[in-house]
């Protein structure tokens, strides 16, 4: 494979990551609202559990990949495995991915509360909590994948 194929695919991967990420978490966070205004529990299992298949489909798929095609492309370009720049590209993606997973151990423990739930009201008393930590921990992730785009298109500056 070319480098420029790589490349190609490395930013698809990057931008797959980054707007399925922000696109669940528009989607989650407006659909839990959205159930809570209306005592829907029905939309909230819709939401939590379309969730879970997004985050699985795309954002897990794409998390896998980035590290692969971005070392091939480091490889090709002839980049130093002791590189400062490396060093924070994968110092980053390790800390985007140490708030990720929590956040994926929590959406299916959100999406099985609410699928074992009568009502809204009869949610798991632990259900709001979690979803604000799982709410609190896109945050910092999201500030991740900015600085991981930031090192990308800056690579020279730490090289």
């Amino acid at each position: 494979m070319t480098y420029l194929a790589l490349k190609y695919l490395h930013l698809v991967g990057a931008s797959v990551l980054f707007g399925t990420g922000m696109g669940i978490a528009f989607f989650a966070w407006f659909g839990y609202r959205r159930a809570l205004r209306d005592d829907n529990l029905g939309l909230l299992q819709g939401v939590l559990s379309l969730t879970v298949t997004a985050d699985t489909v795309f954002t897990a798929v794409a998390a896998a990949v980035q590290p692969v095609t971005g070392a091939l492309l480091w490889h090709l370009a002839g980049g130093s495995w002791t590189s400062p720049w490396i060093a924070w590209v994968a110092a980053v993606y390790v800390f985007v991915g140490v708030c990720w997973l929590p956040v994926v151990a929590l959406q299916i423990r959100l999406r099985n509360a609410a699928r074992a739930a009568t009502s809204i009201a009869g949610l798991d008393p632990r259900f709001h909590r979690w979803f604000g930590i799982w709410f609190a921990l896109g945050w910092p992730a999201f500030a991740g994948v900015l600085v991981l785009f930031a090192l990308m298109l800056g690579r020279g500056w730490l090289a």
